[in-house]
């Protein structure tokens, strides 16, 4: 009889045991699915690949600019998707001279100075809006400038 006791208890512990690791279990796959979540939809990958095709000529191809274009790395950490998307996709000129002479000027975000303060000229954006890449794949562009400005991706091609 005390044989089946010690039994019937090592069998509940072993129990209780197996259910404490199924509950840790789930509270791990709960925290992926949480960062998961805070991640901004889109693919790292394809937007490295259009980043590559349509940005890199003036951006380098390690998004860090250069005497064509700021730094992407910079910019995309003060800026949220919907800034990004809007800057992105609509032309933007700034003729530095004329701005430098204005009376009044509009406050601007250190982002908008740092890059007056780093060009001698027209700093051009095109307006990449009527092109079917960027368009179709700005959520994915993001992702990408996103993950290397916040050091979750480095340089180079990140992995599909």
């Amino acid at each position: 009889m005390k044989m089946l006791h010690l039994g019937a208890l090592a069998g509940a512990l072993l129990s209780l045991l197996l259910a404490g690791c199924a509950v840790e279990w789930q509270n791990r796959e709960a925290q992926q699915e949480m960062a998961a979540l805070s991640k901004p939809p889109g693919s790292v990958y394809t937007g490295w690949r259009v980043f590559q095709d349509k940005c890199a000529a003036c951006h380098t191809p390690n998004a860090t600019g250069g005497s064509q274009a700021p730094n992407l790395l910079l910019a995309v950490r003060e800026m949220g998707p919907n800034q990004f998307v809007s800057v992105v996709l609509k032309r933007y000129d700034w003729g530095m001279p004329n701005a430098r002479t204005g009376a009044q000027l509009a406050p601007t975000s250190p982002l908008v100075e740092a890059m007056v303060q780093r060009q001698d000229g027209a700093l051009t954006m095109p307006a990449w809006e009527g092109e079917p890449r960027v368009s179709a794949h700005i959520v994915d562009l993001y992702a990408y400038l996103l993950a290397r400005a916040e050091g979750t991706q480095g340089p180079g091609r990140p992995a599909k």
